[in-house]
């Protein structure tokens, strides 16, 4: 017995070391990831129905470590940290894969859309508030993927020319500076910021003026480029349309928990609910050459904030049909 006894001493002993190495999650980070998932248990429905049912699996990327939370079925690299009662999530860890500053929501794990992300500091959010609407942003892309017939829609489009990354997404050699599709799109982008910030009295009309160029805008793009147009308004447009809309609904409905409010960098969601929608005006202004791929975040947002003026049911039918936002901005 006391053979045993002194056994299990040696063995705790030999232990202790590793116990006290196990990596922890950064607290900061841990804090803003539980201020995310507090958002989105408290307003996701508001916004979209049936997103409370979408995955929120997260793949924090620190300089050393990855961190996973709220992942089905994590795979046998990771090593598993407990549960965390902050976060309501068991979280697991393993040795750093990902590049620190990468953001970006695609099956990194075990199959299952992640958000794989890093640190506020490593990413262009650069700090609390807006790194928490990045993650919902982000968020909302899980919902997207998550429809049944995405992929084989996606794929339907027929945009990826033998890729099978998915990086086309990213690299579609869209023309970007042919100079007749750049002078379409500054006419169609002054019309998009002029109907945003028309009064009530010239709403109907900006709103009409808007379409028109956004027309002659597609009439302008081959067969393939205006799909590749519709496809990325659709998804990374509505995507910004919903980290701003999540900004305002956060400024008006939720109170942030004490322990977010109390890091350094914590500015209000009313503070970034504005510097959203200036963000939006800033990226109208940016010619299509210069902005490239990131244009369409801006002008789909837009699209979206108006069409919550002038057809205020747009969202029910937005995934019933992939890839287009609006019959009325097809002419369908």
């Amino acid at each position: 017995m006391k053979a045993i006894a002194s056994l299990v001493v040696l063995l705790c002993w030999l232990a202790a070391p590793a116990l006290a190495r196990a990596p922890a999650l950064p607290a900061t980070d841990r804090v803003r990831i539980a201020e995310a998932f507090r958002l989105a248990d408290a307003l996701t429905e508001r916004l979209w129905a049936g997103w409370s049912q979408a995955p929120f699996a997260v793949l924090l990327v620190t300089p050393e470590r990855e961190f996973l939370i709220r992942h089905p079925r994590p795979t046998s690299d990771f090593q598993s940290l407990g549960d965390d009662s902050l976060l309501k999530s068991k979280v697991w860890t393993r040795s750093r894969q990902f590049d620190p500053h990468l953001l970006a929501t695609f099956p990194a794990v075990a199959g299952v859309p992640t958000i794989v992300i890093g640190q506020a500091e490593s990413t262009q959010a650069g700090s609390s508030t807006p790194w928490v609407l990045t993650l919902l942003h982000e968020h909302f892309h899980q919902l997207q993927y998550s429809r049944p017939d995405y992929y084989r829609k996606t794929h339907a489009l027929g945009l990826a020319r033998g890729d099978t990354t998915g990086m086309w997404m990213l690299e579609y050699p869209f023309p970007y500076t042919d100079a007749e599709v750049g002078r379409k799109f500054d006419v169609m982008r002054a019309a998009l910021d002029t109907a945003l910030h028309a009064s009530p009295a010239t709403q109907k009309a900006a709103w009409a003026d808007y379409l028109e160029a956004r027309e002659a805008t597609l009439a302008s793009l081959k067969p393939d480029d205006a799909k590749y147009l519709g496809f990325q308004l659709w998804q990374e447009g509505i995507a910004r349309y919903t980290e701003v809309r999540m900004a305002a609904l956060a400024a008006e409905r939720s109170e942030p928990s004490a322990e977010f409010r109390a890091l350094p960098d914590y500015r209000t969601y009313a503070d970034e609910s504005a510097r959203a929608m200036r963000r939006i005006d800033r990226e109208l202004a940016v010619p299509l050459a210069d902005a490239r791929r990131t244009a369409f975040y801006a002008i789909g947002a837009a699209e979206g904030l108006l069409l919550d003026r002038m057809e205020p049911s747009w969202r029910a039918g937005y995934f019933k049909r992939l890839f287009t936002v609006s019959p009325t901005l097809t002419g369908k």
